[in-house]
């Protein structure tokens, strides 16, 4: 269960103990969808374990911890909301809060209110 909890976090959902209180020095929001794709564009979302990419007609595609990663996005209202799933499990839908600070992303949960996951751009 606890390797789970973690390949969720990193998978775009949350990471436990990192709450939006953390200091976010030096982080700029991603306000639009335009920005959020030209970032994106031919790179990729990596972590330990986690090889994603996030594509512009809106699927999300890779690998975690041996397991195929599948889901599709959309930008919704300044926000970057998914469905995924990890494998067979379906991990929902939730919006998030994306920032940026250099190679680093920033997925916020529950519309900026929630926990973080910091994911950095590669090149794909």
């Amino acid at each position: 269960m606890r390797i789970l909890t973690f390949v969720v976090a990193a998978l775009l959902l949350t990471m436990p103990g990192m709450t939006t209180s953390a200091k976010a020095d030096g982080f700029q929001q991603v306000k639009n969808k335009s920005t959020f794709v030209s970032l994106m564009s031919g790179r990729e979302l990596t972590r330990y374990g986690i090889n994603l990419v996030v594509t512009p007609d809106g699927r999300i595609d890779g690998k975690a911890f041996g397991r195929d990663v599948k889901g599709a996005w959309r930008w919704q209202g300044g926000y970057f909301c998914r469905d995924l799933y990890w494998g067979q499990r379906d991990l929902g839908a939730n919006c998030q809060m994306v920032k940026r600070q250099g190679r680093t992303i920033r997925f916020i949960s529950d519309k900026g209110t929630g926990e973080f996951a910091d994911l950095q751009l590669s090149v794909g």
